[in-house]
């Protein structure tokens, strides 16, 4: 069975807030979404990174993370 679906949509103003790696902004339908994650070793790199030399006590993140919810 084919099931079409025709639409019109108008955006005047779009306001995002936040989005994140995994998000997906989705208007309208769509039939599939299929995930897709490329990671690609751009700088030509042979070997891991150093581990990073923390503080002792120092429990601060280097990223800013949003508060657990």
């Amino acid at each position: 069975m084919n099931f079409f679906v025709n639409q019109n949509i108008v955006i005047h103003q779009l306001r995002v807030e936040g989005i994140s790696n995994s998000s997906v902004l989705q208007i309208g339908s769509a039939g599939i979404i299929k995930p897709l994650s490329n990671l690609y070793n751009t700088g030509t790199y042979t070997e891991p990174a150093p581990e990073l030399e923390a503080t002792q006590g120092d429990t601060t993140p280097y990223v800013p993370l949003a508060p657990p919810t």
